[in-house]
């Protein structure tokens, strides 16, 4: 049944080649007792290895039951080891912390027995060697001729063909040898038995086959067998360790290291309770800002204005795609918003007010309304003046509260990069975006070089532009009103003593990061310039004869009674627009209403903006859906958008508190790579340890990944255990925690771990650990299992 033919093996160490094996032909029957003897160095222990597979042969071949294992993989041999081999060894190679009765059955759980059948087998077989009271011991509770009579149950569990045994007796007295030889004689009545043994006294009384070996040779064969040709029925079964054994097997282990696996238990669970600790608190605070903000913001406005929006579509494209967001140069560059973005203007209508105010009255507080402040502004190059052109320019309001300094929000929001902020109403700004960018026909507007790669800052400190009230800029002429000038003399009402002068005193900038910065870039004026205007426009004679009249008093067109048209009443139109050739005709082509020719005169009562005030956060929810209700089916131009105040400052809130988390979760992830890196020494110092388990597995016919199996096991207990025992502590830390926090802050319950939070730290230690023990876990299945075996 095994045949040796012309088997060589040698062994390199430098320049050195040892011949172990040379040439050896040796034929052996299916059931004999075969001694082999000879001298240390003979080549008797590999040529039991290589009968075994526990080593591999340089030439030759080597024969099972007709069947060459000439190409044999990694995984025949493992098979082979397992089906057809069972070793017993000299130092008995037992998992010590293992019971006896589960090293009896590791052979047969690698090859897939049922465990109830190879439970009855491993009882049946220590019945066999005279164990059956000692079943549930551990080696250690066992003498040496016990032991080696667990060894031979083991290798004879699996009911393999061959038993190989490796000074089985070298071991024990003489009394136990006997025995044990009684025991070895009597298996080899059905079995192939081949031992090798330095004694010959033993050899010669119980061996039927005494062959002696010397120099790699076989030099004599008492009962040799001639060659014969057999047919091949041999069938390998690979062997399989699953996940669950690899962890019962690596469980029992940990359990003999109590202290060790908790304190490194412990110590990995340090990085799991800091991350876990931040995420509780966090979780905590979020939810205590979320119900500030539910209360303190409740009545924060949702805003709806006519203000022009700049959708931006991505960084600057075109001749601005290399110009860095806030440089430090002070140069303007003018730009064509169309090549990289999209405005949107809401429209309001009578009919939309009407909507709004048709609004449950149990969802808010009050709604206000912003009017629109349309002033007569001139501005001028030195040569010839202008309208300033409001369609092409921002020109609005900056707030400022009730006796507070005109530039307080200014000076909160905006970096000055030239010049001042405003001191006096009479002193504007100009707001450039955050590329230090003005388009070019708001650069037109002012009189600039629009066409320019840049303009210094400099040189527009001091710009001035007029402001014309409404007895200046118009007079009577018969029973309308005309302007009080021509396009080819604007520069008399620009020069007049009556005209207000309105000096540029800086050019501002948004902060950077800052989301409170919204004004448009353009012009920014101080409240008290447009609410003196307002108040000496409503006293002025064109607005008092205008609401008498039925008719345009510029023009004399009967007006609408309908609603508002998209002339005068337009949100950047102003009369100073019809002092162009034709303007005026336009104007006329339009049907107006009275509110549209009162709100081009600064009398209007469309609002500019609205402000709607929810009752709380539940309601200001039922108050954008409403709105959102508005633009259902409409076309994206005649869509109003509007601005949830409420939500950036939630969304501020929240992207702060996340930044925070997120900077001290990474604080916390450097004690996890502290921990991977100390698992990854434990699980190295526990290959170590278990260097010889590692060779009777693989004796047993193991594969190597049945291998890394068992040490990824081990780590997966630990992560799991770490895992664990962090939660726990951090559930327990959170009692003193929140008490220390509810006596500095008297807010109550703060840290409240997530339990979804809670599970993905759990699985994180658990990968962790794994991705620790990984090279480890390779390193001990790339173990050579003759050389495992070796270790002590």
């Amino acid at each position: 049944m095994l045949q040796l033919k012309n088997i060589t093996k040698s062994y390199k160490t430098g320049d050195f080649t040892q011949v172990a094996l040379d040439k050896v032909n040796l034929n052996f029957r299916e059931s004999e007792f075969v001694a082999i003897l000879g001298q240390s160095g003979s080549g008797k222990t590999t040529l039991l290895n290589i009968i075994g597979g526990l080593d591999q042969y340089d030439s030759g071949e080597l024969v099972i039951n007709g069947q060459s294992t000439e190409h044999f993989k990694d995984a025949d041999w493992d098979a082979y080891r397992n089906n057809s081999v069972g070793f017993i060894f000299q130092s008995y190679n037992l998992i010590s912390h293992l019971s006896i009765t589960d090293n009896v059955e590791m052979g047969m759980t690698l090859s897939g027995v049922d465990s109830g059948e190879k439970h009855r087998k491993a009882l049946e077989v220590l019945e066999k060697v005279g164990l059956k009271e000692h079943v549930h011991k551990k080696p250690n509770q066992l003498s040496g001729g016990q032991m080696q009579r667990v060894a031979i149950a083991r290798a004879l569990a699996n009911n393999p063909d061959i038993i190989l045994a490796d000074e089985p007796t070298g071991a024990l007295d003489t009394e136990t040898s006997e025995q044990i030889m009684e025991l070895i004689k009597k298996i080899a009545e059905d079995k192939l038995v081949i031992m090798v043994t330095h004694n010959p006294e033993l050899a010669e009384s119980y061996a039927d086959r005494v062959i002696r070996f010397s120099d790699g040779h076989a030099v004599s064969d008492s009962n040799p067998l001639a060659n014969q040709k057999t047919s091949s029925s041999y069938k390998l079964k690979e062997t399989s360790m699953s996940f669950f054994t690899a962890l019962k097997l690596s469980g029992k282990n940990i359990a003999t290291k109590k202290w060790r696996t908790g304190l490194t238990a412990f110590a990995s669970s340090i990085g799991i309770i800091g991350i876990a600790l931040i995420l509780s608190l966090s979780n905590g605070f979020d939810k205590q800002i979320n119900t500030y903000e539910t209360g303190a913001l409740s009545n924060f406005p949702i805003q709806i204005t006519q203000t022009p929006i700049n959708v931006e579509l991505g960084p600057p494209a075109g001749k601005d795609s290399e110009l860095p967001s806030y440089p430090k140069e002070k140069k303007l560059y003018p730009y064509d918003p169309s090549e990289n973005s999209s405005q949107h203007t809401n429209v309001l209508t009578k009919e939309y007010i009407e909507y709004l105010n048709q609004i449950d009255p149990e969802l808010i507080d009050g709604i206000s309304y912003t009017r629109t402040v349309n002033m007569n502004v001139l501005v001028s190059d030195g040569k010839k003046a202008a309208a300033l052109d409001k369609s092409n320019i921002g020109f609005t309001a900056y707030p400022s509260k009730q006796g507070s300094e005109a530039g307080s929000y200014l000076e909160q929001y905006y970096d000055v990069l030239e010049g001042t902020f405003p001191a006096k109403p009479t002193d504007v700004v100009l707001i450039l975006d955050e590329y230090n960018r003005l388009t070019e026909a708001a650069a037109d507007a002012l009189g600039l070089d629009y066409k320019a790669d840049s303009i210094n800052l400099g040189d527009l400190i001091g710009k001035q532009l007029k402001l014309v009230m409404n007895n200046d800029y118009y007079r009577k002429n018969g029973g309308q009103f005309v302007v009080n000038g021509t396009a080819a003399n604007v520069m008399d009402l620009y020069n007049s003593p009556k005209a207000v002068t309105l000096n540029i005193v800086g050019v501002l900038r948004g902060q950077e990061g800052s989301s409170i910065s919204t004004l448009s870039p353009g012009i920014a004026y101080s409240d008290e310039l447009a609410a003196s205007f307002i108040a000496d426009a409503q006293k002025s004679e064109i607005v008092v004869a205008q609401e008498k009249a039925d008719f345009n008093v510029l023009t004399g067109q009967v007006l609408s009674d309908g609603a508002a048209g998209s002339g005068a009443g337009g949100a950047g139109t102003s009369p100073m627009g019809m002092m162009g050739p034709g303007r005026g005709a336009a104007l006329g082509a339009v049907s107006l209403t009275k509110e549209d020719v009162l709100a081009s005169l600064g009398a209007t009562d469309i609002p500019n903006s609205v402000s709607l005030y929810p009752i709380d956060f539940s309601a200001k929810e039922s108050v954008t859906a409403y709105l959102d209700k508005w633009n259902e089916g409409r076309d994206a131009k005649d869509q109003v958008e509007y601005t949830d105040l409420a939500a950036i400052v939630t969304n501020i809130s929240g992207g702060i508190m996340d930044g925070i988390t997120m900077v001290l979760v990474a604080f916390a992830a450097i004690s996890l790579v502290v921990s991977l890196i100390m698992i990854g020494i434990i699980t190295y110092i526990s290959v170590m340890e278990r260097t010889k388990e590692i060779g009777v597995l693989r004796a047993l016919g193991a594969r190597k990944k049945d291998i890394t199996r068992v040490f990824n096991a081990e780590t997966f207990i630990i992560g799991a255990c770490s895992g664990l025992l962090g939660i726990g502590i951090t559930y327990l830390l959170t009692i003193p925690v929140n008490a220390i926090l509810y006596n500095l802050t008297e807010l109550s319950n703060v840290a409240q771990l997530n339990p979804l939070h809670a599970f993905i730290l759990g699985v994180i230690s658990v990968g962790l650990t794994m991705i620790g023990g990984f090279i480890p876990a390779k390193m001990a299945a790339k173990k050579d299992p003759v050389t495992a075996l070796r270790s002590e």
